[in-house]
C-alpha cells in the first residue's frame, strides 16, 4: 500500500524539518533565501518538500510539505488533493498560534471532513499556552475532533507517531465505509 500524507501550517511550524526528520531517503526541499522581513528564517519553502517513509517495512507513505505563506495557499489546495492525511502543524511560540490553526482550517475546510487530521503542536515545553486543550476546544468550535498532540519535529519519533494518528484514523474510515 502507498499513501499520500501532507505536512502543512504557518511559516516556522517545522514541516521542512519534520520530513527531514522522518524521511528514509533523503528528503527533496524547495528552499530558497527568504526575502519575507517578516519571517524570522534565513530560507522559506516555496514549492513543496518530499520525502518517503516506509512503515513497518511494507507500507510507503509519501510525505508532502507546503510552504507556510498564505500566499502560497493555492499549494495547500494542490498538494491535500488525493492524500489520505494532513497534518498541521502549529508553533506555539508564535503570539498568534490560536489564529494560526483558525487559517488553516478554514483555507482546507472543503477537504478535512474527508481525510484524517492531527494537529501538531510545537515548543510546548518552553511555551505552554494556549494548551493542548485550547487548541482542542478551537477545533470544536470549527466542527472538528482531531488528535492534538505536543510534538518536537526534530524527533523521528515524535513525527512518526503524527503519521501513525493519520494511517490509524484512515484506516478506521474505510472500515467505516465499506459495505
Amino acid at each position: 500500500m502507498e499513501a499520500k500524507i501532507v505536512f502543512t501550517g504557518p511559516p516556522n511550524a517545522g514541516k521542512t524539518t519534520a520530513i527531514g526528520a522522518l524521511s528514509d531517503v533523503a528528503p527533496i526541499m524547495t528552499d530558497v533565501d527568504n526575502n519575507d522581513g517578516s519571517l524570522s528564517k534565513d530560507t522559506t519553502t516555496v514549492g513543496f518538500d518530499y520525502g518517503v517513509v516506509r512503515i513497518d517495512g511494507a507500507e510507503q507513505v509519501r510525505l508532502y510539505g507546503t510552504p507556510g505563506q498564505k500566499r502560497f495557499d493555492f499549494m495547500w489546495q494542490i498538494l491535500v488533493r488525493d492524500a489520505i492525511g494532513v497534518v498541521i502543524l502549529i508553533d506555539n511560540s508564535q503570539p498568534d498560534a490560536m489564529s494560526h490553526l483558525d487559517e488553516f482550517l478554514i483555507s482546507l475546510e472543503g477537504y478535512l471532513h474527508d481525510v484524517a487530521c492531527v494537529i501538531g503542536v510545537g515548543r510546548t515545553e518552553t511555551h505552554p499556552m494556549p494548551s493542548i486543550d485550547a487548541f482542542a476546544a478551537r477545533l470544536a468550535f470549527h466542527g472538528h475532533v482531531f488528535p492534538v498532540i505536543d510534538v518536537d519535529v526534530r524527533r523521528r519519533g515524535d513525527v512518526l507517531m503524527l503519521v501513525e494518528l493519520l494511517l490509524t484514523q484512515a484506516e478506521a474510515r474505510l472500515m467505516l465505509e465499506r459495505p
